[in-house]
């Protein structure tokens, strides 16, 4: 019985006091999942499904898949020069011209759902929200948009997972298999036709984790989770750019976390990148567009740290779909 209790506690008080929720490599691509003030942001409802399996080589490792959509609301989102999607005849978003005659969008709400499934050994989460966004439009140059996320989290236990001394421990009779937790993020995003920054915090509301019913071991807790993001787009010439980006997390009483990201795109076709995360990883990364709703991406994760002894790294690989996409103009990955 106490084995049980202490592998729990264990676990529990690893995950109190470290990172919660998944780590993702391609946040340049999908900003969504980080901040609910992206909702709406587009033209064009956003979807996206990605996987990501952390570690490879390592048994019960994490394991992360989602599925993503968002929406503005109304008709205020259907400018005439916007952020990532125009009319054929006003030019490429990708190039230098398209930057220089940029317009703000107007004022407009906009809204999406998320969820997320991610395992490691016998712990399994699944993260569940709707949010909602404000894009005020700022001037002729910059949006700044407030979003908040609201959901629930379902935490369980697979006791299958365990092994024992004996065939049956009494202690999974006290086993908490299950807990439901509701779960609230917020965010903040300024963004123009180069520039982009933003700020978000996600599960805010405390919370109590615990899988047995013995309250002496009762250590684990969910505890907020802190994002700052900017990037910034140069030209090299008329059709390629670099988007340099910066990503810095704190999970308290984690040290601050740094990504920091370079992306070269190639107009509307592909794009190449890399990125370097302190202490932990070096990344390699690439996107593709299929005609002219359909973009996907792959990064691989070299491990820097101690674990890459028996990890093969990590691999993470995203689809995005762009849905009634009213100006049929060709797939493209967009400036951050």
């Amino acid at each position: 019985m106490k084995k049980l209790i202490f592998i729990l506690a264990v676990f529990l008080t690893l995950q109190g006091f470290s990172q919660q929720k998944p780590q993702y490599t391609q946040y340049i691509f999908n900003q969504y999942l980080l901040n609910p003030a992206l909702s709406g942001i587009e033209n064009y409802m956003d979807f996206k499904a990605g996987y990501r399996k952390q570690w490879a080589g390592i048994n019960d490792a994490p394991q992360t898949s989602f599925v993503s959509a968002h929406w503005a609301l109304g008709d205020n989102q259907l400018w005439s020069n916007a952020l990532t999607s125009f009319p054929e005849q006003t030019g490429n978003p990708m190039d230098r011209n398209y930057t220089q005659n940029y317009t703000s969008s107007p004022s407009h709400h906009g809204m999406g759902v998320t969820a997320v499934l991610d395992k490691t050994g016998p712990i399994k989460r699944v993260d569940a929200n709707v949010t909602y966004a404000y894009h005020l439009q700022l001037n002729n140059n910059f949006n700044l948009s407030a979003g908040v996320a609201a959901g629930v989290s379902s935490i369980s236990l697979d006791v299958n997972a365990l092994t024992f001394d004996t065939p049956y421990d009494p202690a999974l009779n006290r086993a908490l298999i299950n807990q439901v937790k509701p779960d609230l993020s917020i965010g903040l995003w300024l963004y123009g036709s180069r520039l982009f920054a933003g700020l978000s915090v996600q599960q805010i509301l405390p919370q109590t984790l615990s899988f047995t019913g013995d309250e002496s071991y009762n250590v684990g807790k969910e505890v907020p989770h802190y994002f700052a993001t900017a990037g910034y787009k140069f030209f090299f010439d008329d059709e390629i750019a670099a988007i340099p980006s910066v990503m810095i997390k704190y999970v308290e009483p984690s040290p601050v976390s740094f990504d920091l990201n370079m992306k070269i795109a190639f107009r509307d076709r592909f794009w190449l990148g890399g990125s370097y995360r302190k202490d932990d990883s070096f990344a390699a990364m690439a996107g593709f567009n299929i005609g002219k709703m359909v973009n996907l991406t792959y990064s691989y994760d070299f491990t820097t740290s101690d674990l890459n002894q028996v990890s093969n790294g990590s691999h993470e690989i995203v689809l995005g779909l762009m849905l009634n996409n009213i100006y049929k103009v060709p797939s493209y990955i967009k400036i951050w």
